[in-house]
């Protein structure tokens, strides 16, 4: 190494790891084009290496690159933490707590939690990150966590939430169109949203049995948003969390007695992050409000 790396460097060659463009990587950080490019060249020069190579898609980054990627990544999350850290008084009920759940729980499910959370502590904001993706909470890339999948290791603490139903779901005005089918062989003759490439969601669609086929798929999304939107619109029968779809009046439940599955909820967080105020108050309105959420199925 010719001189020493410094960390606006490193965090542009993150947000060209990321985005795929030095164009994308100037935009996330607010930064004209020339620049991103002149400080990825010094970097370059600094490592004595080649971090990306230019291809018909945009930068494609070197081995090398990506090998470096894990350490900048873990590298940002502390910079973010200690951010969040020093935006709270030792002590206080306030300041910024980082949250990563499904795009369906942050946009279906958290949103009147977080306004009782605001009524409650206004001192406290929130960051959300609403992404499929399982967020590292180990190196602390966020705070809190919503997970479907219970966490494995040690340093983690978790409270197991009741099982979110899974079932079927149609608008009024799509039903009063084509029919309420009364069984699952029903379906055969109704339009279905269904999962597009995910395995697991595939194998949930087995479920609904033999007569159902691709054909019967009129819409294919492994985005459980816009299987939400596309039932709302009344493109076809989807599945749908049960809670949230009990609460839509434009909706009905189709075969009530079928539960394609139960989905598994977990609130995480690290355990060395438990007891401050902040993170304590969130992870408890999670638990209660979620809770809360999850009886919606049962009245």
């Amino acid at each position: 190494m010719s001189r020493s790396v410094l960390w606006d460097d490193q965090r542009i060659f993150l947000a060209v790891l990321q985005s795929g463009s030095l164009a994308g990587a100037a935009r996330s950080l607010g930064i004209s084009h020339p620049t991103a490019r002149a400080r990825i060249a010094a970097l370059e020069g600094a490592l004595g290496t080649t971090l990306f190579t230019r291809s018909v898609n945009g930068l494609s980054p070197t081995d090398h690159a990506l090998e470096l990627g894990a350490a900048v990544r873990t590298m940002a999350a502390a910079s973010d933490l200690f951010i969040r850290q020093a935006a709270a008084p030792a002590g206080a009920l306030s300041g910024i707590v980082r949250l990563s759940a499904s795009d369906f729980m942050a946009i279906e499910v958290l949103p009147p939690i977080l306004t009782r959370l605001r009524a409650s502590h206004p001192g406290v904001r929130i960051e959300l990150v609403a992404s499929n993706r399982v967020a590292d909470l180990l190196v602390r890339e966020v705070d809190i966590a919503i997970r479907n999948t219970p966490p494995v290791q040690a340093a983690l603490v978790a409270q197991k939430l009741p099982a979110l139903p899974l079932g079927l779901f149609a608008s009024k005005g799509y039903l009063a169109a084509r029919g309420v089918p009364k069984n699952l062989e029903d379906l055969a003759d109704h339009d279905l949203i269904g999962p597009d490439r995910n395995s697991r969601e595939l194998a949930l669609a087995d479920a609904l049995g033999p007569t159902v086929t691709r054909t019967n798929f009129v819409l294919r999304t492994d985005s459980h948003p816009v299987v939400a939107a596309a039932v709302r619109a009344g493109i076809g029968i989807g599945v749908m969390q049960t809670p949230a779809a009990s609460l839509d009046p434009s909706l009905r439940h189709v075969l009530p007695g079928f539960v394609a599955a139960q989905l598994n909820t977990w609130v995480v967080t690290h355990e060395d992050m438990r007891e401050l105020p902040r993170i304590r108050a969130v992870f408890d309105a999670l638990v209660a409000g979620i809770s809360v959420y999850s009886d919606q199925s049962k009245r």
